[in-house]
């Protein structure tokens, strides 16, 4: 694991999340853009898509962690020698830490981590869910047909282009201050060039919309 120090930034991803960008989340703007983070035009992308989660440390292993996120889902994290951690070194991956994955997501439940937020203030995105309404999945239980905030005209339903590197990452980043708890297992840019952020493994919200200069919009 590479570490990447950024002492600037030290409040928790979810602050300030529905009036603008949070602190923490135009910090890691910052970070992703001057470590020469692909920022290259929205391609197609086969197989595993760029994703992330929130959530609290369980165990460490010399292969990465394994987190539970606000809403109770175990998640396995896959570090590899490129992994990069912000705000700490990687020894504080620890039992107990809260912390944001960007990277891969492969199945749904394991993400190979590109970059490991270290959130020092944080508490794995419980509080954000429960103030901003995530609804844990159920089984049987049919997800709410409600929105909230701006959903873009542009948006229809499996329309898009995915995204990778940080133009994936950063609507994630937003998404996930806004509401953790689940998993984002693909961005999606719209026409308009706004973000549809793909949320999996809780029954609301499923479509986190983040706008073309990242600022957080609406969810469905």
């Amino acid at each position: 694991m590479v570490q990447w120090n950024e002492p600037s930034r030290k409040e928790p991803a979810s602050k300030d999340s529905r009036g603008g960008l949070a602190p923490a989340v135009l910090g890691l703007m910052v970070v992703l853009a001057t470590a020469g983070v692909n920022t290259a035009a929205a391609q197609a992308v086969s197989g595993p898509a760029a994703g992330g989660a929130t959530g609290l440390v369980d165990s460490v292993s010399a292969s990465g962690f394994t987190m539970t996120t606000a809403t109770g889902i175990e998640v396995t994290v896959n570090e590899t020698s490129s992994t990069k951690t912000v705000d700490g070194p990687g020894g504080d991956v620890r039992k107990g830490a809260s912390v944001l994955v960007l990277g891969l997501d492969n199945n749904g439940t394991t993400i190979t981590a590109d970059w490991v937020v270290i959130q020092p203030h944080g508490d794995g995105g419980a509080a954000a869910a429960k103030a901003h309404g995530v609804i844990p999945f159920e089984p049987g239980v049919p997800s709410p047909q409600q929105s909230v905030g701006t959903i873009p005209a542009s948006y229809t339903q499996g329309v898009g282009t995915l995204v990778s590197g940080i133009q994936a990452y950063i609507p994630v980043a937003v998404a996930q201050a806004v509401f953790p708890g689940g998993i984002v297992d693909r961005v999606v840019s719209l026409s308009d060039g706004s973000y549809e952020v793909h949320n999996i493994s809780i029954n609301w919200p499923h479509h986190v919309f983040v706008s073309k200069d990242f600022m957080y919009l609406g969810a469905e």
